[in-house]
């Protein structure tokens, strides 16, 4: 059984200045959870990678249809309920700190409801995708098979709704191994699913989209049936219809910021590959951005793991009243977060020139990838910080602070500087991929000035005053 991961109160409050034993103990917590959160991100992400590789490999067709119809619904959909669900990070967090159970559980239960009402408009939207995509331009064949894809996702997309709230639920106990488990248990179900529904079956792309709904049903059952049968539950899953109700502006107060925080940053990527296709080699040029945003993107996973981590002790910890033990956990899964992306930059940047034989033989696409690999190095550096402070904001509740710094830093740096640099200056995708770079190292330093400049005990008074919703003094105020 998991045990909650914060520590003894009051008795040890001195314990909390910042010396070497409380920075080691941080450590040690923080890399307890931060290691099965990384395999849990990435398990949950390779569900849809599966889907579109088995897709992939009936036709062209079939793969660009399924690719269209993945990153539509992840722009549209998943990436807004993520971004929602983002918002029960600084709720729930701050309130089992606070051990006001009955709050968390009517916190979680409201953003399932919030989440699933949320997701029927964005069903409507995806059975409508074929005329959006023929409207903008793109082949119609393309558009019907992209859609039907769609349209196969819509029970994903109402498990995915559930799902995510329970994920933060466990989260933000510190029970990271019911979720471990969950998601493994549900990639090694997708994968022979996958294979018989595409393949023995001959369901082609449906099979692939309803092995997609199948898993992450199944995800989101066994995290219900664990939170409802096991006794580490037994003070958070009581049902309260009148609290749960009464959340609701309360949760869409963070939930909106968040959504907006992340679907800024994921269209930007997406964006990219639209520009790509406008030069003059689309091919090359959007095969090579297609590998480096995968290497990106399954890095970013990883880093999405410490980024849970420290936004878990964090708001655990401002919830409690402790400030000087948030700002011990900011500074340790800064640590982890600086070391995991420096190693795996250098063991890319020794392996840049064959790394791309991992996606493709075509030699020009491998020796591209080569040239690009230095920016990528630094990508996945910047990208990891990014995760992390993100992961911080969300602890800290600081959602719309992220959503104006996403919004300057992709829209008014990245996304300008990208078109002058590739289509202007003739830099092609390298130019494209600087820009995306810009921005993020606009982010990423936003982030770190915000978060050295904060003051933790004020965090502290904040987050007791949202929970408690009255004016509250901090324990260690009154020392």
């Amino acid at each position: 059984m998991d045990q909650p991961l914060l520590p003894k109160r009051n008795a040890e409050e001195k314990k909390w200045v910042l010396t070497w034993d409380a920075f080691v103990e941080e450590l040690k917590r923080m890399s307890h959870m931060a290691a099965p959160m990384m395999v849990a991100a990435v398990t949950l992400y390779l569900l849809q990678v599966v889907s579109l590789t088995m897709a992939g490999h009936l036709s062209e067709l079939s793969l660009s249809g399924v690719s269209i119809a993945t990153s539509f619904t992840n722009v549209t959909g998943f990436s807004f309920l993520v971004g929602m669900s983002g918002g029960l990070e600084t709720l729930c967090g701050q309130a089992y700190g606070a051990k006001q159970y009955k709050k968390f559980g009517s916190y979680t239960y409201c953003a399932i409801i919030s989440l699933t009402v949320t997701s029927i408009p964005v069903s409507v939207l995806w059975v409508f995708m074929d005329r959006l995509l023929i409207a903008i331009g793109i082949d119609s064949d393309i558009s019907i098979v992209a859609c039907q894809y769609a349209i196969r996702l819509i029970p994903a997309l109402f498990a995915y709704a559930i799902l995510q709230p329970l994920l933060r639920y466990f989260q933000s106990q510190s029970l990271i191994h019911p979720i471990l488990i969950s998601n493994c248990a549900a990639l090694c179900f997708h994968i022979p699913l996958c294979w018989v529904l595409i393949y023995k079956w001959e369901l082609g792309n449906t099979g692939a989209a309803l092995a997609i709904s199948a898993s992450y049903w199944l995800n989101a059952i066994l995290l219900a049936l664990y939170m409802l049968f096991s006794s580490s539950c037994e003070e958070t899953r009581s049902l309260y219809w009148n609290e749960i109700f009464s959340s609701i502006n309360k949760f869409f107060r963070f939930a909106l910021p968040s959504a907006v925080m992340v679907c800024l940053e994921w269209w930007t990527f997406e964006l990219l590959i639209l520009l790509a296709g406008l030069l003059p080699d689309p091919k090359l040029q959007t095969s090579v951005l297609s590998i480096c945003l995968t290497t990106t993107t399954l890095h970013f996973y990883v880093q999405y793991g410490i980024g849970a981590a420290g936004s878990t002790r964090v708001s655990n910890e401002l919830g409690a009243g402790n400030p000087k033990a948030a700002r011990v956990a900011v500074q340790v899964v800064l640590i982890i977060s600086i070391g995991e992306a420096v190693t795996v930059s250098i063991i890319l940047f020794f392996c840049r020139h064959f790394f791309g034989y991992a996606f493709s033989n075509e030699e020009e696409v491998v020796d591209y990838v080569a040239e690009l690999a230095p920016l990528l190095c630094l990508s996945l550096i910047l990208d990891g910080l990014q995760a992390m402070f993100s992961g911080i904001a969300r602890g800290c509740g600081w959602q719309h602070i992220g959503a104006y710094i996403n919004l300057g830093a992709y829209y008014l740096v990245a996304t300008p500087l990208a078109v002058l640099l590739c289509f202007v200056l003739h830099l092609r995708s390298k130019g494209l991929w600087m820009g995306l770079l810009t921005g993020s190292t606009v982010q990423a330093a936003s982030f770190a000035v915000i978060t050295a400049l904060t003051n933790w005990q004020q965090q502290a008074t904040n987050a007791r005053e949202r929970i408690f919703e009255a004016p509250f003094l901090a324990d260690n105020e009154l020392a």
